[in-house]
């Protein structure tokens, strides 16, 4: 979740707070290009996200570097893997289909969750499928598809911090990623309550978790999910818990280009298809239930009500 949640740690950093080994899960697409931030020509004025794929050859698809599991680096710099990768992998699919381009480029654009937003808007980026929140202050900037997630927002911080809700957070220091609802909502909460929080804003989800491992701060405040990812590939798991009332629920969707409302469509008919054939089950059981890539980790996340919801009823539409 964020302003809109994509430079972040460089991938090295990365690379060594996950401990890479193993390559990730699902389908590999086209090699990126050398230099791939700056290469995407953006999108010329009137011309439809699927006349600029084809004018090209390429399609550019956003990605993140320590979303996990919905988009992150595992093992080869520059390709991701993750659930929300795998979503977008099939839209690739459907693109091909659609302009009947079976070799179709794929150029990937690392993003952050402060620019993530202009470059999807400005043409740069295709399509950014990783864990942006849809809301409505977003929603004036670019369209979001059918919804691939929800998470509850909430605190993760050592098992004798004497942390459990965020009223306990009063006087502590306490980290998130900035740029995202979750640092919107922290600040808010703490200017209400008038807690004397002491809040860092962490470059990516990365650097957050670090510095509560660290001892730099006393909770890390983010989406559940990413919570747990960032729990699971720490070096004691069992030393770390997510708690708290969920401060607030959120939706994940891909991104699109604002007012093009062809380019829309063709996403949300190949995520509801996704879904009504039933292949998101497996691919939610790989990544969220399964030993993932670098280290084998198990986030033990099962499908909550909530997912199931949006996908037996797939919805453009933000969390109430």
């Amino acid at each position: 979740m964020q302003t809109m949640k994509r430079n972040t740690l460089a991938v090295a950093a990365v690379a060594a707070l996950m401990g890479l080994s193993a390559c990730g899960g699902g389908e590999k697409a086209a090699a990126p290009a050398a230099g791939s931030d700056a290469s995407a020509p953006a999108a010329s004025a009137g011309m439809s996200t699927l006349d600029k794929i084809k004018q090209s050859g390429t399609i550019v698809l956003g990605y993140r570097d320590s979303s996990i599991p919905f988009s992150y680096i595992a093992d080869q710099p520059g390709q991701p893997v993750g659930y929300a990768h795998d979503l977008q992998l099939r839209v690739v699919e459907a693109v091909k289909k659609e302009l009947n381009m079976p070799d179709l480029k794929v150029r990937y654009n690392l993003v952050t969750s402060q620019n993530r937003i202009p470059l999807v808007s400005n043409g740069t980026v295709d399509l950014e499928c990783g864990s942006t929140t849809n809301n409505p202050e977003r929603q004036k900037q670019v369209d979001f598809s059918n919804a691939f997630f929800e998470i509850g927002t909430r605190l993760l911080t050592a098992k004798d911090s004497g942390i459990k809700d965020f009223p306990d957070l009063k006087g502590k220091t306490v980290v998130t990623t900035a740029g995202t609802t979750s640092e919107r909502l922290l600040r808010e909460y703490n200017e209400k309550d008038k807690l004397g929080m002491n809040i860092i804003s962490a470059k990516d989800h990365g650097e957050g978790a670090l510095m509560l491992i660290n001892g730099r701060a006393q909770a890390f405040m983010m989406d559940d999910i990413l919570l747990a990812g960032e729990r699971a590939k720490s070096a004691d798991p069992e030393k770390w818990e997510i708690v708290g009332k969920p401060m607030s629920f959120e939706r994940y969707g891909c991104m699109v280009r604002k007012g093009d409302a062809g380019f829309k469509k063709l996403v949300d008919d190949t995520l509801a298809a996704t879904y009504k054939s039933g292949d998101v089950n497996g691919m939610y059981k790989t990544w969220f239930e399964s030993p993932i890539p670098p280290k084998n980790m198990n986030l033990n996340f099962p499908m909550s009500e909530q997912v199931k919801a949006i996908i037996t009823n797939p919805t453009d539409q933000a969390a109430p």
